[in-house]
């Protein structure tokens, strides 16, 4: 038995975009690429790259929309300071003696052990 897929409705998915507040886009955006984040560093090995790119990204956006991104901008913060610091976590067990060569990928070998990046901080800058 096949499921019969529903066809794209351009027109419907054009409507749902006009009556979408860009703050409501943009937050499920931001916690689409948190969530993709904490999958990929809790993967083994980490994809530290991958991850550091879309951190990057979310600092961006944090950066370029501040308080224009309303009311929950302060959740949005917290929430890129905790995949910072789960991004500082993987990195040095990446870079623990033993670790695998492949668990390494992108890891900032400079980075310190104690660091705990802030909101406005890029991953490597820890």
């Amino acid at each position: 038995m096949t499921e019969k897929t529903p066809e794209f409705d351009a027109d419907s998915e054009i409507a749902f975009l006009r009556e979408t507040p860009a703050t409501d886009l943009l937050a499920n955006h931001f916690f689409v690429l948190a969530q993709w984040a904490a999958v990929h560093l809790a993967s083994s090995p980490a994809d530290l790259v991958g991850a550091q790119l879309v951190i990057d990204v979310m600092a961006a956006l944090l950066q370029a929309g501040g308080e224009r991104l309303g009311a929950n901008v302060t959740l949005y913060r917290n929430a890129l300071a905790e995949i910072q610091q789960v991004y500082v976590r993987a990195s040095q067990v990446a870079n623990a003696p033993g670790a695998a060569p492949d668990a390494n990928q992108g890891a900032d070998p400079g980075a310190s052990p104690d660091a705990s990046p802030d909101a406005d901080q890029h991953p490597d800058e820890s």
